[in-house]
């Protein structure tokens, strides 16, 4: 793990700027909406402790909500994803001992394992932010549409902003 989280302090406020002025006012006939600030939840590194991982992911999504006007809904979404980052991995199918110098990206994981594991933070979050926006199970049909096309849309573009800024291993 780093000694100082610089490259990972720098993607927060990015990742901030980016959903905040260009993403939130991206939506596909009312029907997704790309969360990209995910991909800080995505990179921190394995080991990051638990306490801080979610502390994180609140921070980032209290920092969406603050711009958005949205009350809340990124920071429990973001944190319910940050909660099952750590079950991703393993379902993903993480090796249960490896190098320190790793990081969930397809640059050392693969392109195979990452996309497993965003698949199932990503629809986690993207469910928990359209069921806590509806609060209404009246509305199933139209929240499960949201969340698919959501999880598409936001899947896609974490891949390729991977793709764009991952680092080439050896």
């Amino acid at each position: 793990m780093e000694k100082f989280p610089g490259r990972d302090i720098a993607r927060f406020f990015i990742l901030i700027v980016v959903q905040v002025t260009m993403l939130d006012h991206i939506n596909l006939q009312g029907f997704a909406n790309p969360s990209l600030y995910l991909y800080f939840i995505l990179l921190l590194p394995f080991e990051v402790a638990g306490w801080m991982l979610l502390l994180s992911a609140f921070l980032i999504g209290f920092g969406i909500d603050s711009f958005s006007n949205s009350v809340g809904l990124h920071a429990a979404a973001a944190t319910a994803a940050a909660f099952v980052r750590p079950y991703a991995i393993k379902l993903a199918g993480a090796p249960a001992e490896y190098e320190g110098n790793l990081k969930p990206g397809i640059g050392d994981m693969g392109l195979r394992w990452f996309f497993a594991y965003t698949l199932v933070v990503v629809f986690v979050h993207q469910f928990s932010l359209y069921m806590l926006e509806s609060l209404r199970l009246a509305e199933a049909g139209i929240i499960l549409v949201k969340t698919i096309t959501g999880t598409v849309f936001t899947l896609a573009l974490i891949v390729v902003v991977e793709y764009l800024f991952m680092r080439k291993r050896g």
